[in-house]
């Protein structure tokens, strides 16, 4: 499998996915033209790397703002997380919020909810 990196812009997070290492990155502002056309490779690559994953994935979510239609998108990476979850691979979500931003602590809180994989909530500093 590739590794998958791409740059952030202002519009689009940075993203890395390393199968070898089995970790997630997402860092930056989601708010793509079209996110489902962002999002899909990451969600196929997912899908692949499902079939295969290391013991243990850790996926470090560092998002400052994202859109509604982002958000979508992130639920369909935490859904396929979930499987690996459920199908025994140790999966675990950092999810980073800075320490004002009450909206982003509650996104994370509103994905934990509907999401049975283990979220940890970390708390950064401006």
């Amino acid at each position: 499998m590739i590794i998958i990196n791409i740059e952030g812009t202002p519009k689009t997070p940075k993203v890395n996915f390393d199968p070898e290492k089995g970790t997630l990155l997402l860092k930056g502002r989601s708010i793509p033209e079209n996110s489902i056309e962002f999002y899909r490779p990451l969600v196929d690559w997912l899908e692949e790397y499902s079939g295969n994953p290391k013991g243990r994935t850790v996926c470090d979510i560092q998002l400052e703002y994202f859109n509604t239609s982002s958000s979508k998108c992130l639920l369909d990476l935490f859904k396929k997380m979930e499987q690996m979850n459920s199908s025994g691979s140790e999966i675990v979500i950092n999810w980073y919020y800075e320490e004002d931003d009450e909206d982003m602590l509650e996104a994370g809180e509103d994905y934990q909810s509907i999401i049975n994989v283990p979220f940890k909530m970390i708390e950064v500093q401006d």
